[in-house]
């Protein structure tokens, strides 16, 4: 049995933490450890030298967001296997494994597996729903069940170096973040300050009113699918643009995809 399992993960919506602690319930361990990089604003400084890594981040426009690489950057380990896990909004993850794989190698970590999961989608609503309630139960079930076969794999006195991971090298470009920003509508707002609480880059402020930078949000939503009277939304022009287009495009179930 491994001494620990060490779950790091960026979940603002928290889909992304639901899949890789069902990797964890899939393989014996003596304890397993939390590691949240959503709001962490200095940073994580972390060398782990024991057990077993999981390292969870979701999928922005086929990328690993930068607020998330760079809450990793104290990051660092001897050696110590790691699962790496992508969860995107069902279009495509595209080089965000390979990033990922990247980046665990050079913080001295040995690959053992990776996984591609599907999430709702930051942009889905209940009148244009991308994903929903993805992760559902039958993608929890196939995470504990890799979570199993990772168990196996590490079994075994040898294993190869990182599987095969699909994604380009240099990485796709990545796509500006920020400018924009979910809105409040005052007639439902309670200055309850749950969106604040949520906020992965902490721009969202709750005096008398309720106000966002925008050019520092990563639009990942949290704000609008976390707060109970609905009174955010997003429904700038271009949201509504790569909404309709999703939904078109997008909206037949794709299935997880296991690298061993």
């Amino acid at each position: 049995m491994l001494s620990a399992i060490h779950l790091l993960y960026f979940s603002p919506t928290g889909t992304t933490r639901k899949i890789v602690e069902e990797i964890a319930a899939g393989i014996p361990a003596g304890e397993v450890r939390h590691y949240d990089l959503t709001r962490l604003e200095a940073g994580l400084d972390l060398q782990l030298t024991d057990g077993l890594a999981i390292i969870g981040v979701p999928v922005y426009a086929g990328r690993v967001p930068e607020v998330c690489l760079k809450r990793m950057e104290g990051l660092s380990a001897t050696g110590v296997p790691v699962v790496l896990v992508a969860l995107y909004g069902n279009r495509a993850f595209e080089d965000a494994l390979v990033e990922l794989r990247d980046v665990a190698v050079a913080r001295g970590f040995s690959v053992l597996a990776a996984g591609a999961f599907i999430g709702e989608h930051s942009y889905s609503t209940p009148t244009q729903p991308i994903a929903p309630g993805r992760p559902d139960a039958p993608d929890r079930q196939k995470a504990r069940e890799f979570g199993a076969l990772v168990a196996e794999k590490l079994q075994m006195s040898t294993f190869a170096a990182a599987p095969p991971i699909p994604g380009d090298t240099p990485y796709k470009e990545r796509v500006p973040l920020g400018g924009v920003a979910p809105t409040t509508d005052k007639a439902l707002c309670t200055l309850c300050g749950t969106c604040a609480k949520v906020c992965p880059t902490m721009v969202i402020r709750v005096e008398d009113e309720v106000t966002t930078a925008a050019e520092n949000c990563v639009m990942c939503c949290a704000c609008v699918k976390a707060c109970p009277v609905m009174a955010r939304s997003f429904h700038h022009p271009m949201i509504e643009a790569r909404r309709q287009l999703l939904v078109a495009n997008f909206s037949e179930r794709r299935e997880p995809e296991l690298f061993l």
